[in-house]
């Protein structure tokens, strides 16, 4: 049944998940500055805003995509426009708000004419995605697309034969998946990507133990 809750597109809203208040937010502060300020690449020359992260500092469940495309360079938002849309319907699917969740990309700046992050721009903004993870703490990653999960994974394996398995990341489960805008072109795709989501459920209900 939930795999029908998100084939819609249709946005979900609901309450706001409540951040714990930590010794956190000054490091928040700090790392999200840094990163406003970044000029490590070339791509500080073309963007907009930087593209931090959205969502609860404390989650249960990273997700990370690529880059900003231009929705997100302008809205200073990862995942908005139609993919977020589907993002969003995908998560209600297994029970999470938006809000609940964290969500971050691989790049925090849109390359030009939304092509793919070359391999210095990606080292260039690790270390940012790195701290957030370190922050963050998260019981589940899910990597979206196969850009997040070369970069994450250290391999150029291709995303199918990545699918399925249970990876780790600094000791976090990891999970690899079809980014929403693939699905948007190849909707044929949902189920295998139900199929994935369904793993993720499964971990944070076992607090990352495979059952």
């Amino acid at each position: 049944m939930g795999i029908q809750l998100w084939q819609s597109l249709e946005p979900q809203t609901g309450d706001v998940a409540d951040e714990k208040p930590d010794n956190k937010a000054i490091t928040w502060q700090q790392l999200e500055q840094a990163v406003s300020d970044c000029s490590k690449c070339g791509l500080y020359k073309t963007r907009t805003q930087t593209v931090f992260g959205v969502g609860n500092r404390d989650a249960e469940l990273l997700i990370i995509g690529e880059a900003p495309g231009r929705d997100e360079d302008l809205q200073g938002e990862p995942f908005v426009g139609r993919a977020g849309q589907l993002l969003n319907a995908m998560l209600a699917a297994i029970g999470f708000q938006r809000e609940q969740v964290y969500i971050a990309n691989i790049l925090k700046c849109r390359p030009p004419n939304n092509r793919d992050p070359r391999a210095e721009e990606a080292a260039a903004c690790d270390p940012w995605l790195r701290q957030q993870i370190e922050l963050i703490q998260p019981d589940v990653i899910l990597a979206l697309g196969r850009i997040a999960a070369h970069h994450l994974l250290n391999t150029d394996r291709s995303l199918g034969a990545l699918r399925g398995k249970q990876h780790q990341y600094a000791g976090i489960p990891l999970i690899v998946s079809y980014h929403p805008a693939y699905l948007l072109r190849k909707p044929i795709e949902k189920r295998k990507s139900w199929q994935d989501l369904k793993s993720i459920k499964s971990l944070l209900d076992t607090d990352g133990r495979p059952t």
